[in-house]
């Protein structure tokens, strides 16, 4: 860093990327505390470089200076080696501003979400400007995010692999040139159709399972379904749209034909896709929802980009980071009509069905984990 980039970091607000501290104390134990809370919360956070400002005051950004001699680098990588789990990379800098000493710590990108308080177990995030205790939500996102998980593998504990159908099973696996290992729990297991609950001692399905392989799965977890809000007659109706996940494009597709006329029905087809592909499945509070209106269809899902992708990044990536890569790699090798399998990337290929109707908007809400695609109407002649 110069004293440049310092100048303008010091007229910036806080942010989940940027803290200024009066003074700080590493003498003490909670002093010690607070300090790895607040690394630990800005390498949780999404984006990239963020930086912990020592000796300025936040709201006036008056120089203090700092009247500590114990903030060094070695020392702070000691308090934080002992508290973070795994490690972040950090570097400590001085600066001489107004005739007064100014510390940078500089904590780096992480890929090595989420880091964990080794002393409490907590997960921390920055909101605005405050450090706060991660949600369930957030750090199942980090988990993710690290590729520790898969969300779309979640057991369901509470249930028995009755739900699936043994048919559409056998159908993937000779798909796949295993045939006759239907009965092969093991393999089943490997696969991640399947959980063993070695407490219960019983198997149990998963959540990218009874998408696959359930005729209904939205009787065991509802927001698994695709909700249409139908506003083009001037009163609005609501469909509610069930079956596995090819079921529900087929399914909501025949709902959508009679308005072929007026929307660019195969830009929508592909944006359901997309939807149904990439959303958030730790979310069981909200479906996919497709609100029709005489102008415009908006179809949005839970989830916003996932990882730290731009949405600007995403229109020229042909392989891009996706949520959910390994129920991704399952509806490839089982959709027969290769709905999931485009050479280009799902967002230029929607702008491009649509570019004779009129603009495309894609809107990536973070703060609530929604992701909006909005699509033109075609225009009706009086």
């Amino acid at each position: 860093m110069n004293l440049q980039k310092l100048e303008y970091l010091i007229s910036k607000e806080e942010g989940a990327k940027l803290d200024f501290k009066a003074e700080l104390d590493i003498t003490s134990q909670s002093g010690k505390k607070e300090l790895a809370k607040d690394i630990i919360a800005i390498a949780n956070s999404h984006g990239g470089r963020g930086y912990i400002i020592v000796g300025v005051r936040d709201k006036t950004k008056e120089i203090l200076g700092m009247t500590s001699e114990n903030l060094n680098e070695e020392r702070i990588q000691q308090i934080l080696g002992l508290r973070s789990n795994p490690p972040i990379n950090i570097r400590v800098e001085y600066f001489m501003l107004e005739e007064k000493r100014v510390c940078v710590i500089t904590i780096f990108r992480s890929y090595k979400q989420p880091h964990q308080m080794v002393q409490n177990g907590a997960f921390y995030i920055r909101r605005g400007s405050t450090t706060d205790v991660a949600r369930r939500e957030e750090i199942a996102d980090m988990f993710q995010n690290g590729g520790l998980i898969n969300n779309e593998q979640i057991p369901l504990l509470n249930m028995t692999i009755d739900i699936y159908s043994k048919e559409l099973i056998k159908k993937y696996l000779e798909r796949m040139n295993l045939k006759g290992q239907e009965e092969n729990n093991t393999l089943l297991c490997t696969l991640g159709f399947m959980h063993y609950d070695k407490y219960e001692d019983k198997l149990c399905p998963t959540v990218g399972g009874i998408l696959l392989f359930c005729e209904n799965p939205q009787l065991y977890i509802p927001s698994l379904g695709v909700k249409i809000f139908d506003r083009t007659s001037g009163k609005k109706k609501i469909y509610q749209i069930d079956g596995n996940i090819f079921a529900l494009i087929d399914k909501t597709m025949v709902h959508l034909e009679p308005h072929g006329a007026y929307y660019p029905i195969e830009a929508i087809e592909e944006a359901l896709c997309n939807a149904l592909l990439h959303r958030d499945y730790f979310d069981t509070t909200r479906s996919v929802v497709i609100h029709l209106r005489t102008d415009k269809v908006i179809i949005s899902n839970p989830g916003s980009i996932f990882g730290n992708e731009r949405l600007s990044n995403l229109y020229h990536q042909y392989n891009p980071r996706r949520r959910n890569g390994w129920l991704y790699e399952k509806v490839i090798q089982i959709d027969d009509q290769g709905r999931f399998l485009k050479q280009e990337t799902g967002m230029s290929y929607i702008k491009k069905l649509c570019k004779n109707v009129g603009s495309v908007r894609y809107i990536n809400m973070k703060k609530i984990n929604l992701f909006k695609v909005i699509l033109p109407g075609i225009k009706i002649e009086e």
